[in-house]
């Protein structure tokens, strides 16, 4: 394999600890991970296998500290979860601006938004699995009437019916 940055032909290989500042976060660190380095130009490319499995245990044991989060874990959730800015500003009830304050550390985020955002990470409520964000759109409208909702029993399970 070349160096891809200055195309020297020979990189070596080591396996040690490897700082992961590509997670967003400030405090991630990946053992025995295996990296190439260029003997030329010093250029590294660590080699970080099953990122999106890496990615869900990064965001489960973020979710699990019982500290508020910082705006780096808000940031690095929101991304996993697969949420531009604004559409997670969406889905949450706040704006967009209070989303960018709480990720530059501006505002701490609030309680309630801290919590509803660990149980979407819990529940694996990606935006890629459904638009979660038309789901919810309109429920902060205020209804008219309160609307019927009818269920059947069928076999042994009961099940929402068409109204």
């Amino acid at each position: 394999m070349k160096c891809p940055v200055c195309g020297f032909p020979e990189l070596t290989t080591t396996h040690e600890p490897y700082k992961y500042d590509e997670s967003g976060l400030p405090n991630i660190t990946l053992a025995n991970i295996e990296i190439r380095r260029c003997g030329h130009c010093g250029e590294e490319l660590p080699a970080i296998p099953r990122m999106a499995e890496l990615h869900k245990v990064i965001a489960r044991s973020v979710v699990e500290q019982h500290a508020k989060l910082s705006g780096a874990e808000v940031r690095f959730l929101r991304k996993y979860l697969g949420h531009s800015g604004a559409d997670f500003a969406a889905l949450i009830g706040v704006s967009r601006e209070t989303v960018s304050r709480w990720e530059n550390d501006k505002e701490p985020i609030g309680g309630t938004s801290d919590r509803l955002l660990r149980l979407l990470v819990v529940l694996d409520q990606r935006a890629r699995d459904y638009n979660v964000v038309e789901q919810f759109s309109g429920i902060d409208t205020p209804s008219d009437a309160t609307p019927i909702l009818s269920f059947s029993k069928e076999g042994s399970s009961w099940h929402p019916r068409a109204a």
